[in-house]
């Protein structure tokens, strides 16, 4: 479930890598497969056997300013609510390292009843599929492809940088401008 808003954190993060190892890193790059993991999306930039230095360099930013760089999106507390109260688990899947996936969540006051970090795309699916989820909110293509390959609901959201038309290329059943519109689509799941 998308729940944050993270792009400012993640944009700073890798100027911060930028400026320190002094390897140009263009912004609308990166917005543009915003989602991937850390390690593939800086193997755009580096020679493979700098990714996992630069990776270091990048988490060390981001620490630092996720909590200062991180917004909750409108909706996302009563969507986790609209999950549990109809009895089942507000999971979140995330490509983000375990612990800045940790640090973002808290840092905007929302907890998950189970955090899986570190996948992506395909992978999203497998973990969707192993936990026999119903539904999965995501704002990329990938998250859609994931529920579709699931076997899930795939509710899109616009609050990233991806349109309606890409998120119901990508196998997005429904979309939504904003997960204050979730609990009412989840109610009628």
């Amino acid at each position: 479930m998308t729940l944050i808003d993270s792009k400012d954190a993640v944009l700073a993060s890798f100027a911060g890598v930028a400026t320190d190892t002094g390897v140009a890193i263009d912004p609308a790059g990166v917005l543009s497969r915003l989602g991937v993991k850390l390690e593939d999306e800086l193997a755009h930039w580096f020679p493979a056997a700098a990714v996992e230095d630069a990776a270091r360099v990048y988490r060390v930013h981001y620490l630092r300013l996720a909590g200062p760089l991180t917004t909750r999106l409108p909706g996302a507390a009563e969507a986790i609510a609209a999950v549990r109260a109809s009895g089942a688990r507000a999971v979140v899947i995330t490509a983000k390292h375990g612990q800045t996936a940790r640090l973002s969540l808290e840092g905007v006051g929302l907890s998950a009843d189970e955090l899986i970090t570190f996948v992506h795309g395909a992978q999203k699916g497998e973990v969707l599929k192993s936990l026999g989820a119903a539904a999965y909110v995501g704002d990329t293509p990938a998250d859609m492809a994931a529920a579709v390959t699931a076997g899930a609901r795939a509710v899109g959201v616009t609050t990233g940088t991806f349109t309606a038309a890409d998120l119901v290329a990508a196998g997005a059943t429904d979309v939504l401008s904003s997960l204050a519109d979730f609990p009412a689509l989840y109610q009628n799941l």
